[in-house]
Parts: C-alpha cells; sequence; structure tokens
C-alpha cells in the first residue's frame, strides 16, 4: 500500500464498500460489465472498483498505478480497514473529508474544471468523497497502529540533515537553514519512513495467513 507521502479513506469496512459496489453493477444490452477480480475471506473486490480506484490515482496525481498494482492497494485497505473496524476505531469526521475534497478542488482552476476532469474520469463527487474518507480512515489508524514504535535519535536526523537534505538543496541552489530549524520536520519524515516499513512488513505477514484468491486474468481490467 503507497502511503505516499501518505496521502492518503475507508468507509466503515471495505466489505460495505464492495457491497455497495456490488449492488451498483449495471448491465448494458444484457452483458454484465462488471466481474470479480479477487475474493478475500468472505469479501470479494470487482473490477469496477480497480478501475475506480485507478480514476481516482489519475485526479490526485495525474496518473495510475498498473491494475496488479490497484489490486493489490485495494487488497491492502481491506486488511487494514478490517481490523481498523474490529478494534472500533473510529471514521473521520465529515468536515475533515470536506476539508480535503475543498483542497482538491483548489488544485483546479474553477469547479466547472474540477468537474469535468471527474466527468472525464468516470468519477462522481460522492465517490471521490468516499476515497477520501477511506484514505484518511486506513493513514490515521497506520499511525496510531505504529507510530509509538517508531523512535528516532539525534544521530538519524544529523544523518538526514547532511546527507539527504543538504545535498538536495544544493542541486537546488537553494539556501540551507539550520539543523535546528528543521528538527522536527526531520523527525517527522524519519517516523513516517518507520511507520512505512512497519505497515509493509505487517501487511506481508497478514496476507500470508488470509484466504485469497485473484481471479485469472481475461485481458486488462
Amino acid at each position: 500500500m503507497r502511503r505516499a507521502n501518505f496521502k492518503f479513506a475507508i468507509i466503515s469496512t471495505i466489505g460495505l464498500a464492495l457491497s455497495m459496489s456490488a449492488a451498483t453493477a449495471r448491465a448494458q444490452s444484457g452483458r454484465v460489465v462488471d466481474r470479480i477480480v479477487a475474493r478475500i475471506e468472505g469479501d470479494v473486490i470487482l473490477q469496477s472498483q480497480v478501475r475506480e480506484l485507478g480514476a481516482f490515482q489519475q485526479l490526485i496525481e495525474g496518473h495510475a498505478e498498473t491494475d496488479d498494482k490497484l489490486l493489490n492497494e485495494l487488497i491492502e485497505q481491506w486488511v487494514v480497514s478490517t481490523e481498523a473496524s474490529t478494534s472500533h476505531f473510529p471514521e473521520p469526521a465529515q468536515s475533515e473529508v470536506d476539508r480535503e475534497m475543498t483542497r482538491l478542488q483548489g488544485n483546479f482552476s474553477s469547479s466547472e474544471s474540477f468537474s469535468a476532469r471527474l466527468h472525464e474520469l468516470g468519477l462522481t463527487s460522492s465517490q471521490v468523497r468516499e476515497m477520501l474518507n477511506r484514505q484518511i480512515y486506513v493513514e490515521r489508524y497506520l499511525d496510531y497502529k505504529f507510530r509509538t514504535s517508531v523512535q528516532v535519535d539525534s544521530s538519524q536526523i544529523d544523518a538526514y540533515y547532511q546527507k539527504q537534505l543538504l545535498p538536495e538543496l544544493a542541486k537546488k541552489n537553494e539556501p540551507a537553514p539550520g539543523r535546528r530549524a528543521v528538527e522536527e520536520q526531520i523527525r517527522e519524515v524519519l517516523v513516517q519512513r518507520g511507520i512505512n516499513d512497519l505497515t509493509a512488513k505487517w501487511l506481508d505477514e497478514t496476507k500470508s495467513r488470509l484466504k485469497i484468491e485473484i481471479a485469472p486474468a481475461t485481458g486488462k481490467f
């Protein structure tokens, strides 16, 4: 799961989202336009969800991952959200989702251009809100689960400052701030790296214990 610079939101359970998607799968001219691409324990992931996540990534980042990576992202979201929901981890307030939606719309020149981009990608405003909610939920739970396990000391901050920050600023011909001025920002970067590492290990271990079945490929998702 990408934690991006960790942008990273899930409704109360991914199972509910999957059920909703299944219920809204449509048929055209008598032809089914959706299919199951993976099964996880008692839940399913649909082809439409892979497409939806890809469209969301295009909206946010300008490009989407491959279908295999998108499917893996959805599987990992299921893992995180299932544990979070079981532990009764609270969902984001709608005001938080509103704030992220406003920030996203601010990347476009007007509300009309934002709406046009959604139409181009085949997304609705409600779908975008749901995925932002999912992103916030997943990121917040992973932060809650792993932050206290990540320890960052002064030597690590010094190493980052000397070996990464200063060279990067030099490449850009930008002035270098004093170490103390950026100490807390560096600490947070290193904490996030630690969370990412612990998340990746935990997800690999958890997925190995689950019954996950990937449907045979029938062409591009």
